[in-house]
């Protein structure tokens, strides 16, 4: 009998199913990141997916792209190309970044450390911390633990244990949602320059309807 995969690796390939079908989305906004990181410099989109962050990114700085999925490689080319935009893309996991040491000026992580296991978010922010120069920065979001979408079935890690406001879902994917003082903690070894839970509620039918962010940004040492 062949061995399994752990869950550990098959919420990584449900990412080239997820984004089979996925559609764009539209270029993004990067304001935090032209707020403080001058024209030019590098900078890391770590988990770019299609290329919404990237593609902005590519307007202004030396910009590269790594994630998990060739899927959403192919199409963040497809996509740079059309607009007329150059940015490096690369295969690989934000947790083992195939980089040398103080390789950027800065990383945008969007939408991405809450897909990955406890293990996995730590090496993560560690290897941001390793290919960083020091002063340079990690602009941060991900789902905060009071979004109306948190819930669901508990995700077992590689490991087989539970993890807290760690579920998931059918299409194989991991969703975890964050508290400021989880962020914190995951960020320790960073100077916090800014934390903020950022919140929307709609009315719909008399139901109220969260959407709740964590966002975070932080200055390596």
């Amino acid at each position: 009998m062949p061995e399994s995969k752990s869950p550990a690796k098959e919420h990584f390939l449900a990412w080239d199913k997820e984004y089979a079908h996925l559609k764009w989305g539209g270029p993004a906004p990067i304001r935090d990141v032209l707020a403080r990181i001058p024209a030019g410099a590098r900078v890391l989109d770590a988990g770019s997916g299609g290329g919404r962050y990237l593609g902005e990114l590519a307007g202004h700085y030396t910009a590269l792209g790594v994630d998990v999925s060739l899927t959403a490689l192919g199409k963040s080319r497809e996509q740079l190309a059309r607009s007329g935009k150059t940015a490096g893309h690369l295969g690989a996991s934000v947790h083992l970044l195939p980089f040398k040491k103080a390789s950027f000026d800065g990383i945008l992580c969007y939408g991405v450390l809450q897909h990955l296991f406890l293990e996995e978010r730590e090496a993560a922010v560690g290897e941001f911390q390793r290919v960083l120069g020091t002063g340079s920065l990690v602009f941060f979001e991900a789902f905060g633990t009071e979004d109306m979408r948190c819930g669901g079935e508990p995700a077992k890690n590689s490991e087989g244990n539970y993890e807290a406001n760690t579920f998931l879902r059918q299409n194989g994917i991991i969703y975890h949602y964050f508290t400021k003082e989880e962020l914190m903690s995951l960020f320790e070894g960073f100077e916090i320059l800014e934390i903020k839970d950022v919140k929307k509620e709609k009315v719909f039918r008399g139901e109220v309807y969260r959407r709740h962010m964590v966002r975070g940004i932080f200055r390596k040492n």
